[in-house]
């Protein structure tokens, strides 16, 4: 397969989730010692990523969490940003501007900080006390993160058991993904590297899901216009819009939000002929227990549109890596 380690996606995941021993030290204390809010701040896909958590927790948690933009952050504010609150944050270089910027809020403020940085040695990460350093996962960290506090409140009572299965069986089963839907990523890739404008719709945790894809990927990455939209929102003007040719996909994960996705799904035949739906309840999760693949949909959406990514790279032949603008001009 087409950019595809197997040894390394498993070792990758499984590195993962071997942190947990060190999420739940920090996390503990912080809970021992008292808190107020949970800010999960970032920009760009790192913000997304706190989107599906916040999501999943309003859901599911009396506890206050807030995903935030850095950038807005920083300038609007939030009068809850203060003491007693805790940010949590994943960033791979640890040097974008605006994260560099609110981790100086935040020591200012009295904000403690729970921390992934990618990079060990970089500047961010030595800035902040307990920062852990492992590469990717992002999304698998910071619902660890939440998950942790919501078990101290009460509020996840099958915590052990649901780690337990993704510890024995989750790497395995995403590999699995990647290796059934890559001709299916194939198939798309080649149906739209000339698309003009391509409209993602999703819901519920798969919205941040939705969000990063359509402008950490296409847009930035493959340089293809894209516009997200939440499948609540799909009847209220993007419906207007649709044509027969109009390219659209509907992400449709398993957790509370389904029926929102579905019912977009359901529509899109009825006035298009170039949609295309992404479902994670048609790939099998060896191992995974049914009451828990709801909280790994955005997982099994990520292995299977890194197999269209994989593909479109190499057809359009403009590798991923390549930016125009972004981190060359100043801005």
């Amino acid at each position: 397969m087409l950019k595809f380690d197997e040894q390394k996606q498993l070792d990758s995941v499984n590195g993962a989730l071997k942190l947990r021993g060190t999420v739940e030290a920090i996390v503990d204390r912080i809970v021992q010692e008292g808190y107020t809010d949970l800010f999960f701040v970032g920009v760009g896909g790192t913000y997304a990523s706190g989107m599906q958590v916040v999501t999943y927790m309003a859901g599911n948690s009396e506890i206050s969490a807030y995903a935030e933009n850095a950038a807005e952050l920083l300038t609007s504010g939030s009068k809850k940003f203060k003491k007693g609150a805790v940010m949590i944050f994943s960033s791979v270089t640890g040097s974008t501007e605006e994260m560099v910027k609110i981790v100086e809020l935040a020591k200012e403020r009295e904000v403690r900080i729970i921390a992934f940085v990618d990079k060990a040695d970089a500047p961010l990460a030595k800035e902040i006390e307990g920062c852990i350093s492992y590469p990717g996962n992002e999304q698998l960290k910071l619902f660890m993160v939440a998950h942790r506090f919501m078990y101290h409140n009460h509020e996840f009572d099958d915590y052990a058991d649901f780690y337990r299965e993704m510890e024995d069986s989750l790497a395995q089963a995403l590999v699995d993904v990647e290796k059934k839907a890559d001709a299916f990523g194939l198939a798309f890739a080649q149906q739209h590297e000339y698309d003009d404008l391509h409209y993602f719709v999703g819901a519920g945790t798969l919205w941040g899901a939705t969000y990063s894809y359509a402008m950490c990927y296409w847009e930035e990455m493959h340089w293809i216009r894209t516009k997200s939209i939440h499948a609540a929102e799909f009847f209220h003007g993007m419906l207007e819009v649709v044509e027969k040719d109009t390219p659209v996909t509907v992400f449709v994960g398993e957790d509370a939000q389904r029926p929102l996705a579905e019912r977009v799904a359901r529509f899109l035949p009825r006035i298009c002929a170039n949609y295309t739906i992404i479902d994670t309840k048609d790939y099998e999760l060896k191992g995974i227990s049914e009451k828990y693949r709801g909280l790994i949909s955005h997982l099994v959406m990520h292995a299977v549109t890194q197999r269209i990514d994989a593909h479109l790279e190499k057809i359009s032949c403009h590798p991923m890596e390549i930016r125009r603008y972004y981190r060359r001009l100043d801005y």
